[in-house]
This record gives C-alpha cells, sequence and structure tokens, in this order.
C-alpha cells in the first residue's frame, strides 16, 4: 500500500512540472507584450520594469528562475495589480471560491446522489424519463447560460414578490451564494445523478441483493441498507476530481455574479496578459487539481486494498 501511495504522489509531482512547464512554454509562446497596457512608459522605466520581472534575459534562464521560485512557493509580483504579489491575490481570494465551491459540490453531491436513486428506483417510468432529461440539458447546456437565466429568473422573482428574496450579484452573505452556487454544481449535479442511477442499476442485480430478497428483509432495508449503501461507492473515485473542477472552475459564474473570487482574477489576467498572475494561478489550479486527485486514489487504495498502480494485485 505505501509503495502505491508513493507512486500516486510521485505521480502527482511530474503532472505539477508538466503543467508548469508547459503554462511557461504558452504564456511565452502567445503574442504580444505583457507592457502594452502601459503605453506612456519612457524607454528608462520600460527598461526597469524589464529588468524587475526578468523579461530581458533568455527564456531558458526565466525558466530556470521561474522554477526556482515556484519551488519556495513564490509566483512572483503582478504585472496589472501594481506592487502585488501573486501569492497575496490567491490567499486572498481563493478562500472565496473555494466556500463558493463547496456549497456547490454539496448541492451536486447531495442532489446527485438523491436524483441517481430516485431514477433507478422508478427505471423507466415517468420520473426516471423527466429527470434524465433534466441530467442531459444540465450537461449539454454551458454554465454561462444558467448563469444568465439564473440572474433572470431571480429578478422576476423579486420584482414579484416586491421585495429583495435573493440577491442578483454581488458577495457578502450566505443569500449570495445560493444561486451562483447551484449554477456552478449543475452540471456535476447531473454527472453525478447519471453516474449514481447506473451504480443503483448494476447494484439490483447483484447475488446479495437477490439474497437479501430471498430472505424476506423490508423493501426499505434492502434499498438503504444494501443498495444504496453499496451504489454510494463508485461515487468516491470521482469525488476529488469533481471538488477540484466545481472549486476551480467557475470563472464564469464569478464574473456574471461578480463574486470577487480567483476565478475573476484570472479572467482578468487573461485579458491583461498577465504572465505571472496567469502562471501562477494556473501551476496552483493545477496543483490543486492533482492533489485532490492523489489524495482520492490513495484513499480508494486505503478502501479496496486491491486496488494498485498498473493494475498489479
Amino acid at each position: 500500500m505505501m509503495q502505491y501511495a508513493f507512486k500516486r504522489i510521485l505521480s502527482g509531482i511530474i503532472t505539477v512540472w508538466f503543467i508548469a512547464t508547459a503554462t511557461f512554454a504558452a504564456m511565452h509562446a502567445v503574442p504580444g507584450d505583457p507592457l502594452a497596457s502601459n503605453k506612456n512608459l519612457n524607454p528608462e522605466i520600460r527598461q526597469n520594469l524589464m529588468e524587475q520581472y526578468g523579461l530581458e534575459k533568455p527564456l531558458t534562464t526565466q525558466y530556470l528562475l521561474y522554477m526556482g521560485n515556484m519551488l519556495r512557493g513564490d509566483f512572483g509580483i503582478s504585472f496589472s495589480e501594481k506592487n502585488r504579489r501573486v501569492n497575496d491575490i490567491i490567499r486572498e481570494h481563493f478562500p472565496v471560491s473555494a466556500l463558493l465551491g463547496v456549497l456547490a459540490i454539496a448541492i451536486a453531491g447531495i442532489g446527485g446522489i438523491f436524483w441517481g436513486a430516485l431514477t433507478a428506483l422508478y427505471r423507466d417510468r415517468l420520473p426516471d424519463a423527466v429527470i434524465m432529461f433534466g441530467v442531459i440539458l444540465a450537461i449539454s447546456v454551458p454554465s454561462f447560460v444558467f448563469a444568465a437565466f439564473g440572474q433572470l429568473l431571480l429578478l422576476k422573482i423579486n420584482n414579484w414578490l416586491g421585495i429583495s428574496l435573493l440577491p442578483i450579484a454581488g458577495w457578502g452573505s450566505f443569500s449570495h451564494m445560493l444561486m451562483p452556487a447551484v449554477v456552478l454544481g449543475l452540471s456535476t449535479l447531473a454527472y453525478l445523478t447519471r453516474l449514481m442511477r447506473s451504480s443503483m442499476l448494476e447494484v439490483a442485480g447483484a447475488d446479495y441483493m437477490r439474497t437479501a430478497k430471498a430472505k424476506g428483509l423490508p423493501p426499505l432495508r434492502i434499498f438503504f441498507k444494501h443498495q444504496l449503501r453499496n451504489a454510494i461507492l463508485p461515487l468516491i473515485s470521482v469525488l476529488g476530481p469533481s471538488i477540484a473542477a466545481i472549486t476551480t472552475g467557475g470563472f464564469v459564474v464569478e464574473m456574471v455574479f461578480s463574486i470577487p473570487g480567483l476565478g475573476r482574477y484570472f479572467v482578468q489576467a487573461v485579458q491583461q496578459l498577465d504572465y505571472t498572475v496567469i502562471m501562477g494561478t494556473t501551476v496552483f489550479y493545477g496543483a490543486f487539481l492533482v492533489l485532490m486527485v492523489t489524495a482520492v486514489d490513495i484513499l480508494y487504495g486505503f478502501i479496496d486494498p486491491r486496488i494498485t498502480v498498473g493494475g498489479k494485485q
């Protein structure tokens, strides 16, 4: 088991290195001048900025400095946010994205288990057809469309009630989080519903289910203790990527609902060609995703000792 965990951690480290290298190469391959936003710079100030950010050095030297700073946990200073370190941007704004992501994954997880179990219980009947239609719709439609419709729905409800039931945008209280969290977790909820439905139907044909029915156990006990309990296990394997994807994937939702999360700063950095913020947030998001996937893989290995790297038992 320790060898399996070591291999997963080593694989995660290599993946993070590849993400960092690919991001560095992509940033320097994109045409444009990161200092172009400062149009009124005189040549002397521009040269000082080039030296401050190390842009006058050869690419190989820049890469080595970048990797060395990254290993120390230093992502540098933002090009567009004057005298503001990328580490400070991540530290101040990632908790907002994480809080929104936690609420979204809670909605997606509870909803996915509930709707997936319900579709399996009413297989090939009207509730199954209606829920699966909604699942396909949630997977197919982009999140920014649901975000716009969510804001429009809140506007209509607030106007109809004559009070502000839920805020349309902004950040500050729990009520600000509800609609963005629902929109952010909708596609994951749909995916978990499909996975839960398949797992429930697979478990329904297992030998121990037939044995439980043959013993005359109550249907509710069979459903909750044997079918539902065992059907949830496959969801663990996708829990890590789902958490990371929701926590780091709310770029558009944060922009639409004016949420001061890290995703919003990433979008602004791309628009302004802010090298350090783009590379810092990309590596941070990538490392977070790899961490969650690795942690779930190791956890799954402890749950099922038969799981090993390369398929060997």
